[in-house]
């Protein structure tokens, strides 16, 4: 069975620490799944949040796994995250998505809502 997990929650919420818990499971059990970050689940993508020495970092937690990792280009636009492709198109000074993220369009979304058995928000 295919599983979508739409991360729609933000790196702070307990919420997407599940997020990342059940996508490690699945992964362990080789169960086939894909992820999508949405909404204030993008932040998880930003290079730039700062997380205390004592605290461990979703974003590097998320890149561990060595899935593609989507991340919807206008919300993370909207929150202030941009890849070097985007800061060029619209002018902005500096990029920050956090490597092995890469910003996609609803489009994919889209794709993954038709193509998956089971979809779970977070």
């Amino acid at each position: 069975m295919s599983t979508l997990l739409l991360i729609t929650s933000s790196p702070a919420s307990i919420h997407a620490w599940h997020a990342l818990g059940l996508a490690q499971a699945l992964k362990d059990k080789n169960e086939s799944f894909r992820v999508f970050f949405y909404q204030d689940g993008v932040n998880v993508a930003n290079a730039l949040q700062w997380v205390p020495d004592d605290q461990r970092r979703l974003s590097q937690e998320w890149q561990k796994l060595g899935i593609r990792l989507p991340v919807c280009v206008s919300a993370a636009l909207a929150r202030g995250i941009t890849d070097q492709e985007n800061a060029q198109r619209h002018q902005i000074q500096q990029h920050n998505l956090a490597t092995q993220f890469e910003l996609v369009g609803l489009g994919e979304l889209a794709d993954a809502v038709q193509t998956t058995e089971r979809l779970i928000q977070f």
